[in-house]
């Protein structure tokens, strides 16, 4: 049997088992951490289920709702530390004297505006992920987080979704500092260089002035893929960057810039001609003269890397349900199609779908059934589409299609025919959408603005079905 250690926070409730207070909110610069311990995870549990202690501090006025966030990362198994302030100088306080791996904070808050925690936390240098509980969700709004840095925005009526946006942000910030840890490791001493020549881990080389290999370490032969030292040793894999004045300096990092050059990424074949994605980094050789006699140049292996960076990337852009977009990526699309049109002096449109009573298929036929609904019209997105238009899970029941080159004519005919293959898909129950269009830059030269009027004209449209209907309704009755 395993149990629940009890922290600061938690009670004993009168059956025996553990049952939480409310978290304390901080009506001064002062309040106490909330500290809930769980049994650790077996192998078999969710991937978050094995994180350490995660330290979380709320920027939230309700009791219940940071209580309810709480619940939902323990039911998955997240071990938690929280801490509730209200106001930003106690938010700017709190991150100067403490350390958290996750911020939660409430929208709308009246103690800050719009974006003001993010650029505080910007100025502070803390890469921090942030997720915003929101309650009446604005597109504009959402698209104005994501545009400054956020992790997520959830709605507080769907806090189960919670635990799934915690991972994702903590799997990007993860990846963020593997990549920054691996460029400081690059960036060593001359001593460093020297050590890593027996690490199995980097692949070493010295080349001489031309670029050509004199001497390879077992790292290297290994990584790709060789059975000698000299099988190695005849190929000239560095050739073109050390002969190349530019990328040359970029591996030695001499190109002059204030900043830290990035490293330089290539793509070398193995022997069985596997593609290897290999990080270099160098330095110059002097002779005891001081002169350049030869370039060591340290290779590591960045494939997996690289691999389960773009595994990740698709997974953060996209709808875990219908596999469209979500509206991260959406607002990224959007931005990017925006700028191209300043380019080119080219519109383009904007559709927003919203599908017609799913609560009803809900209740009448079970959640199983409304999401499929949602995956129908998701599939008739994607056939309607051209491959570079873009479908989108916007949340719940709306949608949205980015239509690249596409005035309000055409974007009306491409709605138009989505309606109709909804409505007659050949599958029940019987599905119908309401759309609005708009189209940039006539109807918005911002994405806040742009959403907005095809949220409206979206809802136009529905607030005219409804009268009709409810005419048809009088009319049948009388």
């Amino acid at each position: 049997m395993s149990y629940l250690r009890l922290g600061p926070g938690v009670s004993r409730a009168g059956n025996g088992t553990a049952a939480p207070d409310l978290p304390r909110l901080a009506m001064s610069s002062k309040s106490e951490p909330i500290s809930e311990q769980v049994p650790r995870a077996s192998a078999h549990d969710a991937p978050w289920g094995r994180q350490n202690l995660l330290q979380i501090l709320f920027v939230h006025r309700s009791a219940a709702d940071v209580e309810r966030c709480l619940h939902e990362l323990r039911k998955v198994r997240f071990t938690v530390s929280s801490d509730v302030i209200l106001t930003l100088e106690q938010f700017a306080e709190r991150l100067r004297s403490q350390l958290f791996e996750l911020i939660l904070a409430e929208y709308p808050n009246p103690d800050w505006q719009e974006t003001q925690l993010l650029d505080l936390l910007h100025e502070m240098k803390k890469d921090i992920p942030v997720i915003f509980l929101v309650h009446d969700l604005k597109r504009e709004i959402v698209a104005e987080f994501i545009l400054k840095g956020a992790a997520d925005c959830i709605e507080v009526e769907s806090i189960g979704h919670l635990p799934v946006a915690v991972h994702r942000a903590l799997a990007e910030k993860s990846l963020r500092d593997q990549r920054d840890r691996a460029e400081k490791e690059l960036r060593r001493s001359e001593a460093r260089y020297r050590a890593l020549a027996g690490n199995l881990s980097y692949g070493i080389c010295r080349c001489s002035l031309d670029g050509r290999f004199l001497e390879v370490n077992e790292a290297m032969i290994r990584m790709l893929g060789y059975g000698s030292k000299e099988e190695l040793l005849a190929l000239e894999l560095a050739r073109d960057i050390i002969q190349d004045p530019d990328r040359r300096a970029k591996l030695l990092g001499q190109t002059g810039a204030v900043a830290l050059v990035d490293p330089i990424e290539i793509e070398w074949k193995r022997k069985d001609h596997a593609t290897l994605k290999v990080r270099l980094s160098g330095r110059e050789v002097l002779s005891e003269h001081g002169e350049l006699e030869a370039y060591e140049v340290i290779a590591e292996d960045i494939t997996k890397q690289r691999e389960l960076e773009d595994r990740l990337r698709r997974l953060a852009a996209s709808d875990s349900l219908t596999g469209l977009a979500n509206y991260r990526h959406l607002v990224d699309v959007l931005n990017s199609e925006i700028k191209r049109s300043k380019r080119t002096n080219r519109e383009f449109a904007m559709l927003f779908f919203d599908l017609d009573g799913l609560k009803r298929i809900n209740d009448r036929h079970g959640h199983m059934i409304g999401s499929q609904a949602l995956c129908r019209l998701a599939d008739v997105l994607c056939s309607c589409c051209r491959d570079l238009d873009t479908p989108a899970r916007f949340g719940g029941d709306e949608f949205a299609v980015v239509l690249p080159e596409t005035d309000a004519e055409e974007a009306h005919l491409v709605a138009q025919r989505i309606c109709e293959s909804v409505a007659n898909d050949g599958k029940g129950p019987k599905l119908s959408v309401s759309f609005g269009v708009a189209v940039y830059p006539q109807n918005g030269e911002t994405i806040e603005r742009l959403l907005s009027q095809a949220d409206s004209a979206l809802y136009s449209m529905k607030g005219q079905r409804i009268v009709a209907a409810e005419s048809r309704q009088t009319a049948s009755g009388q």
